[in-house]
Protein backbone atom coordinates (compact mmCIF):
# COMPACT_ATOMS: atom_id res chain seq x y z
CA UNK A 1 0.00 0.00 0.00
CA UNK A 2 1.46 3.69 -1.48
CA UNK A 3 1.42 6.47 1.40
CA UNK A 4 -0.19 8.60 -1.21
CA UNK A 5 -3.28 8.19 -3.22
CA UNK A 6 -3.52 6.59 -6.00
CA UNK A 7 -5.58 7.44 -9.30
CA UNK A 8 -8.05 4.49 -10.51
CA UNK A 9 -9.59 3.72 -13.63
CA UNK A 10 -13.33 2.27 -14.18
CA UNK A 11 -16.78 2.59 -16.48
CA UNK A 12 -19.33 4.13 -14.78
CA UNK A 13 -21.90 1.93 -13.20
CA UNK A 14 -24.67 4.17 -15.02
CA UNK A 15 -23.86 5.86 -18.22
CA UNK A 16 -20.41 3.93 -18.51
CA UNK A 17 -18.39 6.37 -19.47
CA UNK A 18 -14.51 6.20 -18.71
CA UNK A 19 -14.25 8.32 -15.04
CA UNK A 20 -11.26 8.66 -12.41
CA UNK A 21 -11.34 8.39 -9.06
CA UNK A 22 -8.48 8.20 -5.88
CA UNK A 23 -7.85 4.68 -4.90
CA UNK A 24 -11.22 3.21 -5.99
CA UNK A 25 -13.61 6.32 -5.22
CA UNK A 26 -15.14 8.00 -7.98
CA UNK A 27 -18.10 10.11 -9.07
CA UNK A 28 -19.13 10.62 -13.08
CA UNK A 29 -19.20 14.12 -14.02
CA UNK A 30 -21.59 12.78 -17.17
CA UNK A 31 -24.40 11.86 -15.12
CA UNK A 32 -24.07 12.42 -11.28
CA UNK A 33 -23.29 8.46 -10.30
CA UNK A 34 -21.07 8.25 -7.30
CA UNK A 35 -19.69 4.90 -5.47
CA UNK A 36 -20.32 4.46 -2.21
CA UNK A 37 -17.17 5.78 0.03
CA UNK A 38 -17.08 2.31 1.42
CA UNK A 39 -16.00 0.55 -1.82
CA UNK A 40 -12.72 2.31 -2.18
CA UNK A 41 -9.50 0.41 -2.12
CA UNK A 42 -8.67 1.59 1.30
CA UNK A 43 -9.52 3.65 4.45
CA UNK A 44 -10.17 6.68 4.48
CA UNK A 45 -7.25 8.58 6.24
CA UNK A 46 -8.74 9.83 10.08
CA UNK A 47 -8.81 14.05 10.61
CA UNK A 48 -6.37 16.14 11.75
CA UNK A 49 -6.79 17.32 15.55
CA UNK A 50 -7.73 20.77 15.78
CA UNK A 51 -5.66 23.43 17.71
CA UNK A 52 -7.36 23.76 21.19
CA UNK A 53 -9.77 26.77 21.71
CA UNK A 54 -7.40 29.75 22.86
CA UNK A 55 -4.24 28.37 21.39
CA UNK A 56 -2.16 31.23 19.59
CA UNK A 57 -2.56 30.56 15.50
CA UNK A 58 1.09 30.04 13.93
CA UNK A 59 2.24 33.28 13.15
CA UNK A 60 3.60 33.88 9.11
CA UNK A 61 7.64 34.01 8.50
CA UNK A 62 8.92 37.08 7.38
CA UNK A 63 10.68 36.95 4.74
Amino acid sequence: MTEHPEITYIGCARCGTQIAGLDGRYACSGCGWVNEWTEGHRPLPGARRRRTQGAPAPRPQQP
